[in-house]
């Protein structure tokens, strides 16, 4: 397990992230929930200085979404798992931007960021003077990023917006779920996460842009439309067809046999990607004959009849245990896997050797440090840092605000009485 230790100097943090890809990148983080905090802990992992706004006394809303909760030793702050998950390598600083001089903080930091990333309601920031076209000319290498449920534009651009929304609304409840039961969501809030990558992906394009021309610009990103980007292959299969899908479980609508099946003990899943794995599948269960039967022999085939191969397939795969299934299977490179449950995942060996599970040093917590999940980028020359646990509400006011607003103690003061700062 990685153990990294959140510096709380700028100078440090700012040495620290040197060697990163994004070493330089300033991002002013007015976003919450997940879609914009996924995208701005991403590239917080890659170097960029992330601040990350949020309102006096609440703070983001997924720090009270649980539990479970992580302590703080002094017991004035518990933080959700939940918003642990995506504010790492942030700064937080604590600005109420309904008032005018938050307003005014804000567009001091302004000055010296490169990006500022919202997910306010369309036009909610507009009216406190911060929207884009407020901004521009004024700041016209900012590159700025709104997320919302629909989008800027479009009939549904005022509607409020939710992973869950996205997910029925974008198609892919549609696909999810058992052939006879209820159209399912994703375990995870999918929708948003993706929509935090695309995010991710437009700020980097946007800055090379930046970069190249001399000029910000305004980026434009909904949940509804990243849904309906990722249906990929389901998407294309109906614009091609013109058929509707069907649910069909863990089952693989164009390849056969790719599935869950139940073992003497547990389950498995097998991903058969082409004719030779299968015949190499069926030697093993002891079933050469279903490779040479015409009905099967040829994945077209096998697709047409799935219904009567599967059973077939299933009774034999229930005679013997997992283990023996996998062992056996990846000997004769054929795609295989457990079933884990979260327990197994982050104590697998392969997991474990790629640091998709770490620790990062964080003192006001009763064990000394916070376990999170890993990045998955592996960079050779720039590789990902962790530099900066999940910030308590507030925790970097008075540092930002000292150092890259240059307010002194007395003005902090007066914007604290003022209720503007926290």
């Amino acid at each position: 397990m990685i153990h990294s230790h959140a510096d709380t100097d700028e100078a440090r943090t700012a040495d620290r992230a040197g060697a990163a890809a994004l070493s330089g990148v300033r991002i002013l983080d007015l976003s919450r929930i997940l879609a914009g905090p996924v995208c701005t802990q991403l590239l917080g992992d890659l170097g960029a200085d992330v601040i990350k706004v949020e309102r006096p006394r609440t703070g983001d809303d997924t720090r009270h979404w649980g539990p479970p909760f992580v302590k703080d030793l002094a017991d004035e702050e518990a933080m959700s798992a939940y918003f642990l998950s995506a504010n790492r390598n942030k700064r937080s600083i604590a600005v109420d931007v309904v008032q005018p001089a938050g307003q005014a903080v804000l567009r001091q930091l302004l000055s010296v960021s490169d990006v500022l990333i919202e997910n306010f309601k369309v036009g909610g920031l507009s009216k406190w003077g911060l929207g884009y076209d407020q901004l521009c000319d004024e700041h016209p290498r900012l590159v700025y990023c709104s997320i919302s449920g629909f989008g800027q534009t479009g009939p549904y651009a005022h509607r409020t917006g939710y992973d869950l929304l996205a997910q029925a609304m974008g198609g892919i409840m549609s696909l999810t779920g058992e052939p006879d039961g209820e159209p399912q969501k994703v375990g995870v809030g999918v929708a948003d996460v993706m929509a935090g990558m695309y995010a991710a992906v437009a700020i980097l394009a946007a800055l090379r842009s930046r970069d190249r021309a001399g000029a910000g610009q305004h980026i434009d990103l909904s949940l509804l439309d990243t849904q309906v980007a990722w249906l990929a292959n389901a998407g294309q299969g109906f614009l091609t067809s013109a058929a509707l899908p069907a649910r069909l479980g863990n089952a693989h609508p164009n390849i056969v046999p790719y599935q869950v099946f139940a073992t003497s003990d547990g389950h498995i899943v097998v991903a058969v990607g082409n004719d030779a794995q299968f015949r190499r599948l069926c030697e093993f269960a002891g079933a050469a004959r279903l490779a040479d039967d015409p009905s099967y022999a040829a994945n077209p085939a096998r697709v047409r009849n799935r219904d009567e191969l599967t059973r077939r397939l299933g009774a034999l795969v229930r005679q013997r245990p997992s283990s023996v299934w996998l062992e056996g299977l990846e000997r004769l490179r054929i795609p295989c896997g457990a079933v884990n449950d979260l327990e197994q995942v982050f104590a697998d060996p392969q997991v474990l050797h790629r640091d998709m599970r770490i620790a990062m040093d964080d003192p006001t917590t009763p064990e000394g440090e916070v376990r999170l999940i890993g990045n998955p980028i592996k960079m050779s020359a720039t590789p990902v840092t962790y530099r900066l646990a999940p910030p308590r509400l507030g925790q970097h006011t008075d540092e930002v605000l000292g150092s890259l607003a240059r307010m002194n103690p007395t003005r902090l003061a007066q914007l604290r009485d003022q209720g503007a700062i926290a």
